[in-house]
């Protein structure tokens, strides 16, 4: 019966053809601005590393200019952390189970042969990072921490840096150039691009690709490799040692540290012992403002940050909106087709069909109608990411229709054909054959 039914509704349809076009396309406008807006959202709101977000967690502490107005929330906390905190925290016995200091830097690759250099981001931390956020290796794997402690020109590679430098063989043990110095391939990481990159601090480019090459910390300090990414002070440097040294000396905040705590009592327990060093810091003249000290888990994290922003949000409700007035437009024109056909109708149920069985054939048809519309608004959706992808560097990764988004347009699509379609349907299905017999 249902063959049946999609028979007729495509006969019908076909008779109709302006009409029906304007349906599907009035549906596939709306799911199409619809789809895109929400698959941008939906990614950018995703947990980006789910089977760990309630363990991993930013730390924040309140060493700012003592004359900014009072903290209330980690909202109102540089997110970042001096390098020389970092590093004490990094020495220190702490309850946590694991640990990582970071800071974003880059670097010349001076590929060997007649390749031309070109500049590459990298990710400066510690060997514990790769375990903690569950990097995966296609080569080798990660530094140990002996190299850490000695400082080791050693480097983790991307699968894309690999692929351009060595052919995409196994690379560990060869040597890349990073300006005017050698480091030892020791893993190659497999594609891995945790979306958004939550342990980064700089969110305008907290979409983009991940760093292709990771140094130790200590190793990137001692060429040094200045960092890329938002450097705030508050306090001048010491101008009577070199400027490095003072840098690193400052209270400019400028890397980023996690922690790995498993359960609530080592939460509790590393809280009491951040709190416990901002005490010992205040001591020898640190810390100047009350003590304020955060941890906050990978979902925490993102809210603290705002990586969805309140004008996405705003454009999540209009593009629905824009939807519900598609889906209300589309209930005039069904109502004009559906109506115009009561001759139709009045001669099936005189040859006895039943109410029940109008009402069914002309909902195959509001269905197939959706399934159309969302095909276009896929279509649609896919020429708006496009747009996003073009206008918007780094958010190369928000603009991809998987199996979820593409199922959900589709589905979505025929839920608002039948919802504008019910009552067009019902009113063709209460018509009196024998009135409309006699006007025919």
């Amino acid at each position: 019966m249902l063959s049946y039914y999609l028979a007729l509704a495509l006969a019908s349809m076909r008779r109709t053809p302006v009409l029906s076009s304007l349906m599907v396309l009035a549906l596939g406008l709306g799911i199409g601005a619809f789809m895109t807006t929400f698959t941008v959202y939906y990614l950018m709101s995703g947990d980006p590393i789910p089977h760990k977000s309630d363990v991993l967690f930013a730390v924040q502490l309140d060493n700012w200019d003592p004359n900014s107005p009072p903290t209330e929330s980690a909202e109102d906390v540089q997110p970042q952390l001096t390098w020389q905190d970092g590093l004490n925290l990094m020495r220190a016995d702490t309850p946590a189970t694991r640990q990582a200091h970071m800071y974003s830097t880059g670097a010349i690759v001076v590929p060997e042969g007649d390749e031309p250099p070109f500049d590459e981001n990298i990710r400066a931390t510690y060997q514990t990072f790769f375990e903690m956020f569950d990097v995966p290796f296609l080569h080798g794997g990660a530094w140990d921490g002996r190299a850490d402690e000695e400082r080791a020109s050693v480097a983790v590679i991307g699968r894309e840096l690999n692929d351009k430098l060595f052919g995409g063989g196994d690379s560990v043990g060869k040597s890349i150039r990073l300006d005017d110095n050698y480091f030892k391939v020791v893993g190659v990481i497999d594609d891995w691009q945790p979306t958004p990159r939550f342990y980064h601090s700089d969110w305008s480019r907290a979409f983009a690709d991940t760093a292709q090459i990771f140094v130790p910390m200590t190793r990137a300090i001692d060429e040094p490799m200045g960092p890329r990414g938002n450097t705030n002070c508050w306090a001048p440097l010491d101008e009577s040692v070199p400027v490095i040294e003072a840098f690193l000396k400052s209270e400019c905040v400028w890397t980023q540290f996690w922690a790995e705590l498993e359960t609530p009592e080592q939460v509790a327990a590393y809280k009491d012992y951040l709190d416990n060093y901002v005490r010992d810091q205040k001591e020898v003249g640190r810390f100047p403002r009350p003590l304020n000290t955060f941890i906050s888990d990978v979902n925490e994290w993102l809210d603290v940050m705002g990586v969805v922003g309140n004008d996405n949000r705003v454009q999540l409700r209009l593009s629905f909106l824009f939807l519900v007035v598609c889906v209300l437009n589309t209930v005039g024109l069904l109502l004009a087709k559906f109506l115009g056909k009561g001759g139709e109708v009045a001669l099936r149920r005189a040859m006895g069909a039943s109410r029940g069985a109008v009402f069914s054939q002309n909902l195959v048809e509001v269905g197939t109608i959706g399934v159309l519309g969302g095909l276009l608004g896929i279509g649609l959706a896919w020429l708006g990411l496009r747009a996003v992808e073009s206008l918007y560097r780094g958010y190369q990764h928000l603009v991809h229709l998987d199996v979820m988004m593409l199922t959900a347009a589709v589905g979505l699509s025929v839920a608002a054909a039948v919802a504008a379609g019910l009552y067009p349907v019902w009113r063709v299905s209460r018509l009196q054959p024998a009135g409309l017999l006699k006007t025919q």
